[in-house]
């Protein structure tokens, strides 16, 4: 009788949010992790709340008791990271990992150099809580770049982690962030705007959330089933300049700082009014010049 592979084992060098809560989804899905990392001393007691393993304050220590060692660190940290865990600890044959979404396997070279085999797996989400990451990273996509001796390793984590693989060229991945960042990040700021365009006339922050929510939720919706051109709605997928004029003028009177942001949304809402097929020639033109004289 073929006798059973013991789990893999992980090491998780960054007690954060993200390499908490995949630390508990590794657990879930059948991996050991057998040791967390951090520098500091309260993210290791949190962590320990919910990873049953030791923690360390120096990586090494925590990357020489597993198989497979995964950087959670800021992205800005990881190189260094990778290094010192390179030149403490024996890390040929192993397989490290990062999670960063711009960085690419350059920044785990130090161990590559020293024999590991080395990927990054990367979840398209937002993270705001432990509790909130380990309820969306299964089924999320995962953007993953691998060298050849960790490919199919990565793909085994992600289907494990209940994801979706989809492969990123390393010099691809800064545009494969930066367009996560706008979705959710500067989806945020963007509503952030909204809030304080209603503040100004008197809303306060959480009326201003109720009322512009459910508009947020129908367009997000509107795309999903129909894309982004034809969910495109309001003044300027209609041609109505007058509104778009409106618009502009009261921006320039009580909120001046938007104005500029307001110029370019319009400008990208014009572009896709015309796919749409909803706005002529003239009308794009006559919009885009209201636009350009706005913040000039």
């Amino acid at each position: 009788m073929k006798r059973k592979k013991p789990p893999l084992t992980f090491a998780i060098i960054g007690a954060g949010m993200v390499g908490t809560a995949i630390g508990v989804l590794l657990g879930k899905a059948g991996y050991r992790v057998a040791a967390v990392a951090d520098c500091s001393a309260a993210h290791l007691k949190r962590a320990a709340s919910y990873i049953d393993a030791p923690g360390f304050s120096l990586p090494a220590q925590a990357a020489s008791r597993a198989d497979c060692i995964l950087l959670t660190t800021p992205d800005d940290r990881i190189s260094s990271v990778c290094g010192e865990i390179a030149a403490r600890s024996d890390v040929k044959g192993k397989k490290v990992f990062h999670m960063s979404g711009a960085g690419g396997l350059d920044l785990l070279a130090p161990a590559a150099l020293a024999g590991a085999r080395t990927a990054c797996i990367h979840p398209l989400q937002s993270f705001s809580s432990i509790e909130g990451a380990i309820a969306s990273i299964p089924g999320s996509y995962f953007g993953v770049t691998a060298a050849a001796g960790a490919k199919k390793l990565a793909a085994d984590i992600v289907r494990d982690l209940q994801g979706i693989l989809i492969p990123i060229p390393a010099a691809q991945k800064p545009l494969y962030h930066a367009a996560a960042c706008v979705a959710s990040n500067y989806l945020v700021s963007l509503l952030s705007v909204v809030e304080s365009i209603y503040k100004s006339i008197g809303f306060s922050e959480k009326d201003a959330r109720r009322a512009y929510l459910p508009l947020v939720y129908g367009s997000l919706k509107n795309i999903e089933n129909q894309g982004c051109p034809n969910a495109l709605t309001g003044p300027i997928a209609r041609g109505d300049s007058g509104t778009v004029q409106k618009h502009i003028d009261a921006m320039a009177r009580h909120l001046p700082d938007f104005t500029s942001l307001y110029a370019q949304m319009g400008a990208v809402a014009v572009k896709l009014a015309r796919e749409k097929g909803t706005l002529s020639a003239a009308q794009a033109k006559e919009i885009l010049n209201m636009l350009k004289r706005s913040v000039t």
